[in-house]
């Protein structure tokens, strides 16, 4: 039976490739490639002579009859750019139609720029949230942000070099000065990994160049506010001032971060 295979590829090094992805691209009988330039230099590294094709965001509905068809009688790679196909680059249409149509679907693993980043971070991975390139307009952008501002797990994003700047500034307004990671050009020759916060970052990356791949600390689980006696104190006073309990509760609330049930109690004490 035809296999679509799922081939990682490398996020840059081209040494990363595994021979397990090597034979599997000699072996098929066509590549499906996002940018057949960068395949073909990756192919030629390696001496392979298999056939390739383009499918690409802007192509990937016409063209997915003919690799469908392919898959018919022979075997079919398909590769993005860098990393694993169908995160963040085409594939996952393609994926979805073979599944459909009863065709193997078979994975080989290997680079992922998100994992890469995220464990070299120095920011926890037991728990973490890609959401992908960030949308290109600040409108978008800060609707996604505020979307995850109260997001507790890692949060991994990608950004270009023209619009980290713009990125960072709406990340800093919106979440907070957070810790960060900002790897860029991971696995090249000007690899860098920049740890901080988000506002250091905006100083350090005063002319960006590269691919760059953001590793974002999640919201902190503030510490649970407690009644002390500073607190009763203050209502008592506001209570013999003459203010009034919801206007007394409200306030103080507002002011310590304690529950508006638990302030009353407390005033009924008094």
């Amino acid at each position: 039976m035809p296999t679509l295979y799922v081939v990682a590829t490398p996020i840059g090094n081209l040494d990363d490739i595994s021979l397990r992805a090597l034979r599997t691209l000699r072996e098929v009988k066509l590549i499906a490639a996002e940018d057949t330039r960068k395949t073909k230099r990756l192919l030629i590294t390696y001496d392979i002579k298999t056939p390739v094709t383009s499918y690409h965001e802007h192509n990937k509905w016409t063209k997915m009859g003919y690799i469908l068809n392919c898959l018919e009688g022979e075997d079919v790679a398909l590769v993005s750019n860098a990393g694993m196909p169908g995160i963040s680059d085409p594939g996952y249409e393609l994926i979805v139609a073979a599944n459909q149509r009863g065709i193997s679907v078979v994975p080989i693993p290997g680079p992922s720029v998100v994992i890469t980043a995220l464990v070299i971070s120095g920011l926890p991975t037991d728990r973490f949230s890609y959401i992908g390139f960030l949308p290109h307009k600040a409108s978008g952008r800060r609707r996604l942000l505020e979307s995850i501002a109260d997001e507790r797990s890692t949060i991994v994003a990608l950004e270009s070099p023209h619009r980290l700047l713009a990125a960072l500034n709406d990340i800093l307004l919106i979440l907070g000065d957070r810790r960060v990671a900002i790897c860029r050009e991971l696995t090249k020759i000007y690899e860098e990994v920049f740890r901080g916060t988000i506002s250091q970052a905006i100083e350090h990356f005063t002319e960006p160049r590269g691919e760059f791949t953001l590793v974002i600390e999640g919201k902190k689980e503030r510490d649970k506010p407690q009644l002390t006696k500073d607190i009763e104190r203050q209502l008592h006073h506001m209570r013999l001032s003459g203010v009034a309990a919801k206007e007394t509760i409200a306030k103080v609330a507002r002011e310590t971060g304690l529950s508006k049930k638990e302030l009353y109690r407390a005033w009924l004490k008094l």
